[in-house]
């Protein structure tokens, strides 16, 4: 795996409360299925979870609200190379945050950064922007995996 972006920018400022969106069965198992995820997944690996432990669900409702709870900021997304995308319910209780994320294994870490949001407040405030939102994804190879390579190389 190797996700290049994420697609939802998260403001700097504090958010406006999402709109309440409906509850259904439908969307309890997606938010539970991501919640037994510890790192990002693709809407098919949720959606194959979500039939092996709820029976019938269909692909294009995984992915509309996958979309939906995305656009909300109730759960993050980046992109791979590839233009897929990869879902996550992670830190919104926690409120703004960035991810350190193996290439490899797709370990994710949840950081923060304060150094990011003040510079990202100081750049665009020198340049007359206002409004402001970002997004920083940090992508690299985890201890366990840089450790599997080396075994590999030195054998």
């Amino acid at each position: 795996m190797s996700p290049a972006r994420r697609s939802t920018p998260t403001p700097t400022k504090p958010a406006l409360a999402p709109v309440a969106q409906r509850s259904t069965r439908q969307r309890a198992a997606i938010l539970a299925a991501l919640d037994e995820a510890e790192d990002f997944r693709t809407a098919q690996d949720l959606h194959d979870a979500i039939r092996a432990q709820h029976g019938s669900v269909g692909l294009s409702t995984v992915y509309r609200s996958l979309q939906s709870m995305a656009e909300t900021g109730e759960i993050d997304v980046i992109l791979k190379p590839d233009g897929e995308a990869l879902y996550r319910h992670c830190g919104q209780r926690a409120g703004h945050h960035h991810h350190l994320v193996c290439r490899d294994c797709g370990l994710t870490v949840e950081v923060e950064g304060p150094a990011v949001e003040r510079w990202t407040e100081s750049i665009a405030k020198a340049q007359g922007f206002t409004d402001i939102s970002h997004t920083l994804d940090i992508f690299g190879t985890c201890d366990r995996c840089a450790r599997r390579a080396h075994r590999k190389t030195r054998a």
